[in-house]
């Protein structure tokens, strides 16, 4: 299957579903994260394919080219998420999988993913995120139906910063995981 890593980063993800048996696409906006994602592929003799692009311009170009595409932590860091989710979906071929994790703006993720993440933990940046530009999930769910994508399930993400090891499941407090379909 095809697979899309929209904003890939150092390729992590793109990695473990190459692993996995994906044709894995990686695209991000970072050269410098590229360049070390295909450098580690190579070295790990993984042929995933890393392009230096935005969700949007790759949509313009190429419509419908994807089985999957999976979209973590980036919603909240882009000053139009219904812009990426839309892209999305036009990548997607009919019948295809949607997978988007983000945060939820609810008091119980300001405390979690910015007083405990940044100023208590210290596990990212002061200034990473701001709770206003968390996304409900009716929000992404109403992009997303706007999009021609249909709603097909969502759980919580937990992450233990103690043993440092992400779980499915819980609530959708915090993080959360959506599951979307492109009909057809």
């Amino acid at each position: 299957r095809r697979v899309l890593d929209v904003a890939c980063g150092v390729g992590l993800l793109s990695e473990a579903m190459a692993h996995a048996g994906a044709q894995v696409t990686g695209i991000d906006m970072a050269p410098r994260v590229l360049a070390a994602a295909d450098q580690h592929a190579s070295q790990s003799q993984l042929a995933i394919t890393y392009r230096n692009s935005t969700i949007e311009h790759l949509a313009a170009g190429e419509p419908a080219q994807f089985d999957v595409i999976v979209c973590m932590e980036l919603l909240e860091h882009v000053p139009d998420p219904y812009s990426v989710v839309a892209a999305c979906s036009r990548l997607t071929r009919p019948g295809g999988d949607l997978f988007f994790a983000t945060l939820n703006r609810t008091f119980k993720s300001f405390l979690f993913a910015i007083i405990g993440a940044e100023y208590v933990l210290r596990l990212l940046p002061v200034g990473t995120h701001r709770w206003s530009h968390f996304i409900k999930p009716s929000e992404l769910k109403a992009w997303a139906l706007k999009a021609a994508l249909e709603p097909a399930g969502s759980s919580g993400l937990q992450y233990n910063p103690f043993t440092r090891r992400y779980r499915l499941g819980g609530d959708l407090q915090v993080n959360y995981l959506a599951y979307l379909k492109k009909p057809g």
